[in-house]
């Protein structure tokens, strides 16, 4: 019998070369996009001043991502896969050296560097959902969920390395040099993609030409409860539970304000959150995904409840970290279960509709969150919004029985081969 693994599963490295190119292109391109999200913050707060200023960032970031993201779902299942993330790659790219040129110009004008960041964003969302079906199409069944594993963990060590990085060469060479490496990377994870192998969905023709994408791809999400289940879950999850707008708040109550102590805050989440994914490569090979992702979501809410009541800095804090690694769980586990339960003819759309919640469901949650604590307080609206998540999380559990049921399917049932099966039982 072989002995439980209980670090990292690497074998999606080991075994699939495209995989691998497309894990260390993305894992650079992540490192990137950190280092110029903080670049971009810094510059717009030198040309304004203005909290104002800062915030039309997250407009010129949240809109591209919703609009687009669902655009590229649809196109994502009319035409090859690949074309699509290569082509908006090249557009990702072109965004990245408009920002260093006009940081090397010493550009004064915020719209124009809000609008470049706009045409990044706008890029990278409308091949997002292509770029979500490929772990699905370059692994065996039993390897999705690992290889998603890998993709998280490099973004928490990027969104734990890349402020600081970004600081530091800020700080020594100017804005130009943050522009540049996020260039470099770009043109890495675009090099990546090209040598990946051609990804057409289901029912494209052999030359690759468009073709009209399956009908209902919308309408499987409700037609299949273990999606519409995984689904709920997260926005459960992310709409009643989200913490970061409150962490000033917090910090300002009980911990008067020191601005180190809202630096731990972040950091706590995201070592939990690297530190599961470190440990995940028992978690990956669990074929229960969807009991362990409505599981680890309750964890979160819990978690947060716990930091809403803390009042020491080390329970806190450790409060923060358990939400980062169940946050992390839940995500991989999601992630996988849709991508394998999802027909190839519609994982653009239904990939599109994932990356939207993924984006919307944080932002409105903090939201939320602010709205209660601007009338309550911080902690009661952490506790309450904890508490909901949970009875929430544990009322789409109490009432889909395929999604606590589901299990990953075996190695030997193929992606592709399945996703035809799975379409044509769609269709009929």
């Amino acid at each position: 019998m072989s002995r439980p693994v209980r670090f990292l599963d690497t074998r999606p490295l080991r075994s699939s070369r495209p995989f691998r190119d497309l894990w260390i292109g993305s894992s650079a391109a992540q490192l990137g996009g950190q280092i110029a999200t903080v670049a971009v913050l810094a510059q717009v707060w030198d040309l304004t001043g203005s909290p104002v200023g800062t915030g039309a960032i997250g407009l010129a970031t949240g809109l591209p991502m919703v609009l687009f993201g669902l655009l590229g779902g649809t196109l994502a299942d009319s035409v090859d896969r690949r074309a699509v993330v290569r082509v908006t790659a090249v557009g990702q790219l072109l965004a990245a050296v408009g920002l260093l040129a006009q940081a090397l110009a010493d550009n004064r004008s915020v719209p124009l560097l809000l609008a470049l960041v706009a045409m990044g964003t706008a890029c990278g969302a409308l091949g997002a959902p292509a770029r979500r079906t490929f772990p699905v199409r370059l692994l065996s069944s039993d390897q999705v969920a690992a290889g998603l594993a890998l993709t998280n963990v490099s973004f928490q060590a990027a969104m734990m390395a890349g402020p600081a990085l970004a600081g530091l060469i800020i700080a020594r060479w100017g804005f130009p040099a943050a522009y540049a490496v996020q260039a470099v990377t770009v043109a890495v994870s675009m090099l990546a993609v090209i040598r990946l192998p051609a990804m057409k969905p289901e029912g494209v023709d052999a030359k690759g030409g468009r073709r009209r994408p399956e009908r209902g791809g919308w309408g499987i999400i409700l037609r299949r409860p273990t999606l519409w289940g995984s689904m709920a879950t997260d926005l459960s999850a992310t709409l009643l539970a989200m913490p970061i707008a409150l962490f000033p708040l917090v910090n300002e109550v009980r911990f008067d304000g020191n601005p180190q102590t809202l630096g731990l805050f972040l950091s706590a989440v995201a070592v939990g959150g690297i530190t599961a994914g470190l440990l995940s490569g028992t978690v990956t090979r669990w074929r229960r995904g969807g009991l362990v992702q409505v599981t680890a979501a309750g964890v979160w809410g819990v978690a947060l409840a716990g930091f809403g009541l803390a009042a020491p800095l080390w329970l806190a804090l450790g409060c923060l970290a358990v939400a980062g690694a169940a946050d992390t769980v839940s995500v991989v586990t999601r992630s996988a279960l849709v991508q394998l339960e999802t027909p190839d003819a519609y994982r653009g759309r239904v990939s599109s509709v994932e990356h939207v919640i993924g984006v919307a469901g944080p932002e409105l949650g903090n939201f939320r969150g602010g709205l209660l604590a601007s009338a309550t307080s911080a902690p009661f609206s952490l506790v309450a919004g904890g508490l909901s998540a949970v009875l929430a999380i544990a009322a789409v559990a109490a009432t889909n029985a395929p999604l606590r049921a589901y299990r990953t399917p075996s190695a030997a049932t193929e992606p592709t081969a399945r996703g035809v099966a799975d379409a044509a039982t769609a269709a009929g």
